[in-house]
């Protein structure tokens, strides 16, 4: 069985982020003066459907391929809403969104439901090599959550910043790859 090496990066810096809003689809990265990393020709790069996600993959190459299983988490109408509108306009389904993982009162999908398909895709992962995935901090946060077998309400503590390198490793089973 030969490995996978699986590294999960970051969009890059959006408006949306830059200013506390729930994203959207279309969101776009903020210029980025130089590449984000370096990465091998024998590397290859998925990216989710999203615009920002999108755009961060084409500064990394120009053969990423779309891959819906890292799509963000869907936020039905909380899309594009700033966070303080929604302290002050939906206070209570915001909390309770926040302390339970398997809310979609935004109408959309719930954190425990893109673990469920967040898992799915790993586990059908299965073509071995170097990959790069660029998704978003939600997918990550699902990720780390399930490799690590934490309670779902884990990923409220883990921060993931524009850019960010998540690596894994798989030879039976998915491994987290801490480096220097």
């Amino acid at each position: 069985m030969k490995a996978i090496r699986l590294t999960l990066v970051c969009h890059a810096l959006t408006q949306a982020q830059k200013t506390g809003c729930m994203p959207q689809a279309d969101d776009s990265i903020l210029a980025l003066a130089q590449p984000p990393l370096a990465i091998g020709p024998a590397v290859q790069v998925l990216t989710a459907p999203e615009r920002r996600a999108c755009e961060t993959a084409a500064w990394l190459s120009a053969q990423a391929r779309v891959e819906p299983a890292l799509a963000d988490c869907d936020l039905g109408h909380w899309q594009g809403l700033s966070l303080k509108q929604l302290q002050v306009e939906q206070a209570q389904s915001l909390c309770e969104w926040l302390g339970d993982p398997h809310s979609a009162l935004h109408g959309g999908e719930s954190f425990a439901q893109l673990c469920q398909r967040v898992a799915a895709w790993l586990a059908a992962f299965d073509t071995p090599g170097e990959w790069l995935a660029v998704t978003h901090p939600m997918v990550i946060r699902a990720v780390l959550v399930q490799l690590l077998g934490c309670p779902l309400g884990a990923h409220q503590r883990i921060d993931v910043l524009p850019l960010s390198r998540l690596e894994l490793s798989f030879a039976g089973q998915w491994r987290l790859r801490l480096g220097a």
